[in-house]
């Protein structure tokens, strides 16, 4: 695909996410991509620009992937579950549904997944302004905060984990710190904010800072001061 522009037609419906992989075995990279229509995941191989695998089993459209390393990604469904995929095994190696509710079990839409670099923790943000913070080595859920009164759309753990950085439907980019008990209370403050809906909320690589981009037809990019 080097040089060229390929359109890839296999979506029959809006595609919400997608993200990048390296398949170590024939040293090469795919296209995870997914959204509404048929509810599936596709993996493209990036060389070719063919889509080889369809991953089937959410019943809901696809709104969010993320990637953390190696062969395994996540994603979220409006059908309010949080799927792993294998691709060494070609399919959904585990499932939950974060509960937002934690007194009725109930859950809400996954509008945004994200992994920590370690692949210990992950964060789900929800439809009904929710966080679930959950141990995927433990197999269990930490907590559920609230660090919005909107749609969380986007979630990213700071290249150290130390931090969350969410962004909401509220207009608003909130900052989690994660050190200490994660089943205790976790300390947030507002860190910036749009003049309407915040689409998209990413770490710098390096330095602390982010970008952020939004409704208001702005994207910007934050410098945070040292903590």
């Amino acid at each position: 695909m080097a040089g060229q522009e390929i359109e890839l037609t296999m979506h029959d419906g809006t595609v919400r996410d997608v993200c990048f992989l390296e398949d170590t075995s024939n040293k090469s990279s795919l296209l995870i991509s997914g959204g509404a229509g048929d509810c599936k995941i596709y993996v493209t191989d990036c060389a070719t620009g063919q889509a080889y695998q369809a991953l089937s089993g959410h019943s809901g459209h696809v709104l969010s992937l993320f990637n953390w390393g190696g062969a395994m990604f996540v994603s979220g469904s409006q059908d309010r579950t949080v799927r792993f995929w294998d691709l060494r095994t070609r399919g959904c190696v585990n499932l939950i549904t974060p509960a937002t509710n934690p007194a009725s079990r109930v859950g809400s839409a996954v509008a945004a997944v994200c992994v920590d670099p370690s692949g210990r923790l992950l964060v789900s943000g929800h439809e009904d302004s929710a966080c679930v913070l959950f141990d995927i080595r433990g197999g269990r859920s930490l907590q559920c905060f609230k660090p919005h009164s909107a749609d969380v759309r986007s979630i990213r753990f700071s290249p150290s984990a130390y931090y969350l950085l969410t962004a909401g439907y509220d207009n608003k980019l909130v900052l989690t710190d994660l050190q200490g008990d994660l089943t205790t209370p976790l300390p947030s403050v507002v860190v910036a904010q749009h003049q309407d809906k915040v689409i998209s909320g990413r770490w710098h690589p390096n330095e602390f800072s982010f970008l952020s981009t939004s409704a208001d037809k702005t994207a910007t990019l934050w410098a945070l001061p040292p903590i």
